[in-house]
């Protein structure tokens, strides 16, 4: 059975930590997807600058316009078949933050012809970036971000680096405590630091064969261009 995220990374997938194996093998042949429950102990901003954009992507899932420390986390991977076919996976996320929950939303597809994992963001899949992942030599996974496109009706553009955001996400099993450790930094090449979190979460698998995924996990448009 091979999960996009085996089928992207190659003999490199064999090198993660054996949990890691395991949560990066949800997926339509494995019938299991993955729930994660946990606390970020840090959700933090860069400067006053960025703060109106994390508003902005706020209204569509994107990123998390609040800060604070040690914060309920859930996440929840799932995969489906969306209206082209393709199958995808979900990265939803929920943070309750004071004043209410919020969400971080993502689907992600295997692109062989682009080389990456294509992450589309937020409620409308506005968004999409190319995501690497590699092994670790300790066994963590490491995604980084590539170029970012923005898709709404007939708009296709590149999105310029000076005002998009590169992405490094750490993912590691911690045999201590028997959790996963999370770290998210996005930085941008002119302003520096936006937007981060970091924190750790216990996973529990979920049989998904021959069930609908949830409504509310689905992005109301679904975007083909990649």
């Amino acid at each position: 059975m091979t999960s996009m995220f085996r089928a992207h990374m190659g003999a490199a997938f064999d090198r993660l930590h054996p949990q890691l194996q395991r949560r990066f093998s949800v997926g339509l042949d494995s019938g299991e997807a993955c729930v994660g429950r946990g606390t970020m102990d840090r959700i933090w901003h860069g400067g006053a600058h960025v703060k109106p954009f994390l508003r902005l992507g706020g209204m569509r899932n994107i990123l998390v316009p609040r800060e604070g420390r040690d914060v309920p986390f859930v996440i929840e991977n799932f995969p489906y078949l969306d209206s082209f076919g393709r199958e995808t996976v979900t990265f939803v996320r929920t943070f309750q933050l004071p004043g209410g929950p919020h969400r971080f939303d993502a689907t992600m597809v295997h692109s062989p012809e682009r080389g990456s994992i294509l992450d589309y963001l937020g409620t409308h899949q506005h968004l999409a970036t190319d995501l690497h992942l590699s092994a670790e030599p300790d066994g963590s996974l490491l995604i980084r971000s590539g170029e970012h496109r923005f898709r709404e009706g007939p708009v296709d553009v590149r999105v310029p680096d000076f005002i998009g955001g590169d992405a490094e996400v750490r993912e590691s099993f911690d045999e201590a405590t028997g959790r996963f450790r999370i770290r998210v930094r996005v930085v941008n090449r002119r302003f520096g630091p936006l937007f981060g979190y970091e924190g750790s979460f216990a996973a529990e698998y979920v049989d998904v064969r021959g069930r609908e995924l949830r409504p509310d996990l689905r992005p109301v448009r679904e975007e083909v261009r990649a």
